[in-house]
């Protein structure tokens, strides 16, 4: 008899249902070969399986074990298929009834002892059992809330072998999984930290708030110690809460790199803040490997990346985020696949005006001591057409004393949230039918019908363009933040008012690198 057990594994940030098949051939020295193309992993895993079944006081006959992954044209790299092969290897020495697997995805790793370990990527399993109409996923513990996120799935939670073995047997009960999708959902913008928390910087507040509301790309410039980290990490407070929809497809991302197990309740509830050292390596960043796994961009899907000291990352790590930041997306090609994970994010990133960080700044006792040649090679590290894409450049200068000693003040991050939100209904009722969600996605097309200007408008931008020498992508990007502060401003029509700030985010390009 081939005992056959249905199981999954994850392309990129999607799961495919696999058939587990196993043959025994027997009166014959014991061997086992498992076929399907399985990786290294996988192939060590028959070791691991048959201790498991012995520890687990689980019998089997000896002979030749042909065990096959099927499709067989899909390359399999998952400890998770470890239970999976245990269990076809107990069906076909009828230890446990055919009967009982039909219809029932099971996936978890296996320890030496035959407990159950925790996997990577359950919720697009999750996911994908659901859509393939399975009666049930059977998970280990550790991931049971993760998988039964997804509404309409029975997950049955499992510690060990012998326990899943009994359960299919139907000599165990084990209650299904279940969560408070609702009480999840209340910690929604639970954040420690706070935008009220800085003290002045104003007009930088300003900045971010219209990069927010829009999604658009911000830099920071200005001295140590001005807060421009502080700053940043308050992001995410400011941006509009997570939809369940968002939630589930930025937790798939970090559910298949590994990083779920840190959610308390299986799953993202608030927007991703990534912040890479800038040692990382493009790999790292973008995403890629034997077998392709997300990177920082890809992990900071419907979130915020934050590259601090931008011109200390390594130039070719920089220029990789040039597809993410044009496309949302980022492709990775092998051989024999090819995947592509999304990575929708606003790219936050700080920098110093000079290697010391001093230029300009006004400090007592903190006069710049770099020469011109050094300061032009510092900032020409990061190259211009990484600067276009970048929509808002703002200066963060050294927080003057009366601030420093005053109480903190300024809006709270809830009251910019409501004001960003309220943005982004304008947004969203916008462009509900053109397939993208904020200002900072429109196209030429676009651009063309909702980023109209008048006639002041039109000289104020000529004059820039004509004085300044902005590319065609800065124009674009200047009219892209004048639509959002007039949405702020809840005005259908765009003024002279809005493009002179917008202009004002683009003055620090010219005035740092030329």
């Amino acid at each position: 008899m081939v005992g056959i057990a249905l199981t999954y594994t994850t392309l990129g940030i999607d799961a495919l249902q696999v058939s587990v098949e196993c043959d025994r051939a027997g009166n014959m020295q014991h061997s086992v070969n498992i076929v399907g193309m399985p990786s290294n992993s996988v192939k060590e895993s028959k070791d691991r399986v048959f201790a498991a079944i012995r520890n687990s006081k689980l019998s089997y006959h000896t002979g030749r074990y042909t065990i096959n992954l099927a499709p067989a044209d899909i390359k399999k790299d998952s400890s998770s298929l470890d239970l999976p092969i245990a269990i076809s290897i107990l069906m076909n020495n009828d230890k446990v009834p055919e009967a009982a697997l039909k219809k029932i995805g099971i996936i978890g790793e296996l320890s030496l002892d035959g407990n159950v370990r925790p996997v990577d990527g359950v919720l697009p399993i999750a996911i994908a059992a659901k859509r393939d109409d399975l009666d049930l996923l059977i998970v280990p513990h550790e991931n049971a809330e993760e998988a039964a996120i997804i509404e309409g799935l029975t997950v049955i939670p499992v510690t060990s072998l012998w326990e899943t073995v009994q359960f299919l047997k139907g000599e165990a009960t084990i209650l299904p999984a279940t969560v408070d999708r609702e009480r999840i959902f209340q910690v929604l913008n639970d954040f420690p930290l706070d935008m009220h928390d800085v003290k002045g910087q104003f007009q930088v507040k300003r900045a971010l708030e219209v990069a927010a509301a829009g999604g658009h790309n911000l830099l920071m410039i200005g001295p140590p110690g001005s807060g421009k980290t502080m700053l940043a990490r308050r992001v995410p407070t400011i941006l509009p809460e997570l939809t369940l929809d968002e939630a589930l497809e930025a937790t798939k991302i970090h559910s298949v790199a590994g990083f779920s197990k840190d959610f308390k309740n299986g799953i993202l509830t608030t927007r991703a803040f990534r912040s890479p050292h800038h040692t990382i390596s493009d790999v790292a960043l973008i995403g890629g490997g034997a077998f392709p796994k997300p990177g920082e961009v890809s992990l900071s899907h419907r979130g915020v990346l934050f590259l601090d000291e931008l011109p200390e990352f390594k130039r070719a790590v920089l220029e990789v985020l040039r597809q993410p930041l044009e496309d949302g997306v980022v492709t990775i090609a092998r051989a024999t696949t090819s995947l592509t994970f999304p990575a929708e994010f606003m790219l936050i990133a700080s920098m110093n005006p000079c290697p010391c960080g001093y230029f300009g700044a006004n400090i007592p006792n903190h006069a710049c001591t770099c020469e011109s040649g050094m300061v032009a090679r510092y900032r020409n590290r990061v190259s211009g057409p990484l600067l276009d894409r970048i929509d808002i450049h703002v200066e963060v200068p050294a927080v003057a004393y009366a601030d420093l000693a005053a109480l903190p003040s300024g809006d709270t991050s809830a009251t910019i949230r409501q004001r960003v939100n309220k943005a982004r209904e304008v947004q969203h009722h916008r462009f509900q039918e053109l397939g993208i969600f904020n200002n900072s996605q429109m196209n030429s097309k676009m651009m063309r019908k909702f980023c109209k200007m008048d006639e002041a408008s039109n000289a104020l931008m000529q004059n820039a363009i004509d004085k300044m020498g902005y590319s065609a992508r800065v124009f674009d990007r200047i009219l892209k933040v004048a639509r959002t502060i007039a949405d702020l401003e809840g005005l259908a029509n765009i003024s002279s008012e809005h493009i002179s700030e917008a202009i004002q985010y683009r003055t620090l390009d010219r005035k740092y690198w030329q």
